[in-house]
């Protein structure tokens, strides 16, 4: 049975960010690793989170599993910008449940790409 990407994208999971999650895929943009590192917090995939963070901004665990249970609504990317071939932005919004109570995260992130593999560095969160 297919099932849908969390990313919102209009494609399958396997086809769409389980190329990059369970395939060892690297992401081809910026925005695509967003999409996938959102899909993994969907899945609670604290190995490909890590795996796509920049080792300079990198935290040593993440432990999703600790965390109250989180429902994942939605994402909607607002921008994209890549400045040049290493640098790029993606502004996005993220609704999600805890407790029954709804939240949305609003951040612009930055990434990096080195050695060839978009990597997560940090983002700026907006105030809702």
């Amino acid at each position: 049975m297919a099932h849908p990407c969390p990313c919102g994208k209009p494609a399958e999971y396997a086809a769409c960010c389980g190329r990059h999650l369970d395939g060892g895929e690297p992401a081809p943009t910026a925005e695509a690793l967003m999409r996938s590192r959102y899909t993994a917090f969907t899945l609670g995939r604290d190995d490909y989170l890590l795996a796509t963070w920049h080792p300079d901004f990198r935290p040593s665990a993440l432990n999703l599993a600790d965390d109250p249970p989180t429902k994942w609504l939605g994402l909607a990317v607002k921008r994209f910008e890549q400045a040049d071939d290493t640098h790029a932005v993606v502004e996005f919004v993220a609704r999600y449940k805890i407790g029954g109570r709804a939240h949305r995260l609003h951040e612009t992130s930055r990434f990096v790409r080195e050695d060839g593999r978009w990597l997560y560095q940090d983002g700026d969160i907006h105030p809702n």
